[in-house]
């Protein structure tokens, strides 16, 4: 008799983290606090850990250390959905963020939204919803 295959576990998943590769670690950190306002949710010493919201995550990595390294391409957008995009343009142009986008609107998407840097060449979306649906 042939055993069945292992099956996919059916727990839920507990959180999720998105890791970021940077050669300044400490510039980085400073962005997703002073800027985001992202708090440390685990610190792991070369692996900074940011709550997004619940269940969901950035971390921030040595990139001297990690199973990656830094590339000059950042092939990546971290996006962040908020109540208020109006807001967060307003103050993300106070900030004088690297790279502002306008502020604009996805029909398709039915989103509202705007793009930035990270300082290391990291794009950032931050939107919020123009439908139910969204």
């Amino acid at each position: 008799m042939t055993p069945s295959p292992p099956q996919r576990p059916e727990a839920g998943n507990t959180l999720a983290i998105t890791f970021l590769y940077y050669r300044d670690l400490p510039t980085a950190m400073r962005f997703y606090e002073d800027i985001l306002g992202l708090p440390l949710a685990i610190d792991q010493g070369w692996c900074k850990i940011y709550r997004i919201c619940p269940g969901a995550h950035v971390g921030l990595v040595d990139e001297t250390r990690g199973m990656n390294k830094w590339a000059p391409v950042k092939p990546v957008q971290l996006c962040i959905r908020v109540p208020g995009v109006d807001a967060w343009y307003s103050y993300a142009k106070h900030k004088g963020v690297d790279g502002l986008s306008r502020l604009f609107e996805n029909d398709d998407l039915g989103i509202r939204a705007f793009v930035f840097n990270d300082p290391e060449g990291y794009q950032i979306e931050i939107q919020s919803t123009t439908r139910a649906d969204a």
